[in-house]
């Protein structure tokens, strides 16, 4: 099975040159970390920052420079900072090519849960909500199952929906997929992961794709 990083790793790879990106918080944070060389994309934080770097080295710690998920982080040359309220104008006006989130729970409609657990207490929605209706590419980078075992990629969302029929692709621990015609494709499997351990692991209706390739991790 692929770690967070790896996870991250791989996104990454989806990642085109001039993009504007944001990074959700957990695994997706982490793709900072690798883009790759040479390649120009300005990182995006709802709290209002534009042209975010990777995660600092200790002597470069910057306790007041955050990102929305309160972790410390860098910035590139050039990089801004502006209100919140500006931050989401470009979310909501389209102006975000890539948008990159965690999830709690994904349905084969293409459906996600990633804010609220009932009974739970949280501080808001955070702007997850906003991102789902703002950018057309989606990525969900999550782990395959919860604490419990249980699969997250399900037939149908059973905690409080983020967004409808939102999401297109799916990067967990087990491998690639896409979200088409009420199903999740498998596209691309971990290295040293079956067919069968996905099957397993998979609620939601699974399509193995006939060009079913094993994900190329650096």
């Amino acid at each position: 099975m692929l770690t967070k990083d790896q996870i991250a790793k791989r996104i990454a790879q989806e990642l085109q040159d001039g993009w504007y990106v944001n990074l959700g918080i957990g695994i997706p944070t982490l793709v900072a970390n690798y883009i790759p060389d040479g390649m120009h994309v300005e990182l995006q934080s709802e709290n209002g920052l534009l042209g975010m770097g990777p995660f600092p080295k200790e002597e470069e710690i910057d306790a007041d420079l955050i990102n929305a998920g309160k972790q410390t982080v860098t910035m590139r040359p050039g990089a801004s900072l502006f209100s919140s309220s500006d931050s989401f104008a470009m979310i909501r006006g389209g102006h975000v090519q890539l948008t990159v989130l965690g999830a709690m729970e994904v349905s084969e409609n293409g459906d996600i849960a990633n804010w609220k657990i009932p009974g739970k207490m949280v501080k808001g929605m955070g702007g997850a909500m906003d991102l789902v209706a703002g950018t057309d590419n989606i990525i969900v980078a999550m782990m395959h199952t919860n604490r419990a075992g249980e699969s997250k990629l399900l037939d149908r969302c059973t905690l409080p929906l983020t967004g409808i029929n939102c999401i297109r692709r799916v990067i967990t621990d087990l491998g690639m997929f896409s979200i088409e015609g009420g199903a999740f494709i498998l596209e691309e499997i971990a290295p040293g992961v079956s067919v069968d351990d996905v099957k397993k692991a998979t609620a939601g209706k699974l399509i193995v794709s006939p060009v079913l390739k094993t994900m190329l991790i650096d």
